[in-house]
């Protein structure tokens, strides 16, 4: 494969810029595979500095699910309106919203979760496993604690469609491409006959 067939693929792959993948490529030995992994890496480190700035633009997407059933209202930030009409933030937020109809999350983040429930689940989890030493004990606490929140958290869900990838790493890959601040602000989901 030469050198140009070789970027084109990887672009596909990561929607990363040419001269970003032939770099990669460069650094990788021609190793697409190692390639993409140095471009996540790139992707994380631009994502890291662009966390502290603004997001006061963005939108409000609703999702309604097929039998109008659930419904969720769902708000995400970026910095600027130009990337709110963006038509990869556009499907990043339809796609959030229809993981927070399928996930059904409680919280954004492991941040919003309120500090008392953390404190009832590590509680509940060592009343489960008593007569264990302390230290194997808190090991296991932490695990199912990371368990708990890949399940309640919407950033540690595994996406609906890839499993493989957490929505804060969608989210850490979109702001690597759109070179903004993204956040999830809030969402609401709806359920006929759920109760409040």
């Amino acid at each position: 494969m030469n050198i140009l067939e070789a970027v084109k693929k990887l672009r596909f792959k990561t929607s990363a810029g040419m001269m970003e993948c032939k770099s990669a490529l460069k650094e990788s030995g021609g190793d697409i595979e190692k390639a993409v992994d140095i471009l996540r890496k790139k992707g994380i480190a631009k994502a890291a500095k662009k966390a502290s700035r603004i997001a006061g633009q963005g939108l409000v997407e609703c999702y309604i699910h097929t039998g109008n059933r659930i419904g969720v209202l769902l708000e995400v930030n970026c910095e600027t309106d130009f990337v709110a009409r963006n038509g990869d933030f556009r499907k990043i937020t339809k796609e959030l919203a229809m993981q927070v109809a399928a996930a059904n999350p409680m919280y954004v983040s492991i941040e919003s979760v309120p500090k008392r429930s953390i404190e009832k689940e590590k509680e509940i989890y060592r009343s489960q496993i008593k007569g264990k030493p302390a230290n194997v004990t808190e090991k296991i606490v932490e695990g199912k604690l990371s368990k708990y929140f890949s399940e309640v958290c919407l950033l540690e869900q595994p996406f609906i469609k890839d499993p493989n990838l957490k929505i804060k790493e969608l989210l850490t890959q979109l702001i690597a491409k759109l070179g903004e601040n993204i956040v999830v602000k809030r969402f609401t989901r709806f359920e006929v006959g759920e109760e409040y």
